[in-house]
């Protein structure tokens, strides 16, 4: 399955990065990197990515999200991990960086901690 990628200004600095399909290894989870960046330029410092659409991942595709978390603590912003469930899920445990990412359930709690902090 494709990988598509839309994102959306939902507050002052805040975006959130919907992805729908597989983050794999290859060219279609590289714009994954090049949108979060262009999102950084734009001085979008907290960000959102809403996995609900997210149904496979590879080690290629988690490396991708730890290099984006990086990118944002340089920047001086957040990021929060939202919807992410089943074997999508599962990775980020396996791997326990569900102890390094900040995750929610959905992307409305994802919003909510942002204006807590």
């Amino acid at each position: 399955m494709a990988l598509v990628i839309n994102q959306k200004e939902v507050a002052p600095a805040t975006v959130v990065i919907s992805l729908e399909g597989s983050v794999m290894r290859g060219p279609e989870g590289e714009r994954i990197e090049a949108v979060l960046n262009g999102a950084l330029e734009q001085g979008l410092r907290r960000i959102v990515f809403d996995m609900t659409g997210v149904k496979r991942i590879d080690s290629t595709g988690i490396g991708r999200f730890i290099y984006c978390l990086n990118k944002v603590q340089e920047s001086g912003g957040k990021l929060w991990m939202a919807g992410a469930q089943g074997y999508v899920r599962d990775c980020f445990r396996v791997t326990r960086l569900d102890t390094v990412f900040q995750f929610c359930l959905t992307v409305e709690d994802a919003l909510a901690a942002n204006q807590r902090g």
